[in-house]
């Protein structure tokens, strides 16, 4: 016989899962009043590099540690001096055995080589996903999880 807090464990993670497995798109309003910085700008490279998260070769998220560097047209919020912002963000997959615990997905869309986009970026400040204690160090954090609008030409 199974023990009633197993049942109820087991249940209430595969009713709830979906529930935590994504954050909903924040609206334009949204983005614009959690973002310290609004710049529209011109991708010039994006430069990236894989880490691992969990147990290798078993099971775990491999993420695509992203940095987009833009070249400023326009700031639409905040005060940067310089023409060019470094904008990070992330891509992540699950590797392994099973199904992928619950939690957070992709940054969606992500911005290309060559594409003006909108980035609402958070400096020292909240990003989403992490706590602002742990964004401190002074970078452009792109707004979780949907900080980038592209723009048509």
């Amino acid at each position: 016989m199974i023990p009633r807090n197993i049942i109820t464990f087991l249940v209430s993670f595969f009713v709830f899962s979906p529930i935590w497995s994504a954050k909903a798109p924040s609206s334009k309003q949204q983005l614009e009043k959690i973002a310290t910085h609004i710049v529209v700008g011109n991708v010039q490279a994006i430069y990236s590099y894989k880490q691992s998260e969990g147990i290798p070769l078993v099971s775990g998220y491999v993420y695509d540690r992203k940095v987009a560097e833009v070249k400023i047209k326009r700031i639409e919020k905040g005060k940067i001096a310089e023409n060019l912002v470094y904008a990070r963000y992330w891509s992540r997959s699950w590797k392994g055995i099973g199904l992928p615990p619950p939690g957070g997905q992709s940054y969606d869309p992500q911005p290309k080589v060559g594409q003006t986009c909108r980035f609402y970026l958070a400096k020292n400040a909240s990003d989403g996903w992490s706590s602002k204690d742990s964004n401190q160090d002074g970078g452009y954090n792109v707004l979780y999880v949907n900080g980038v609008e592209p723009i048509s030409k």
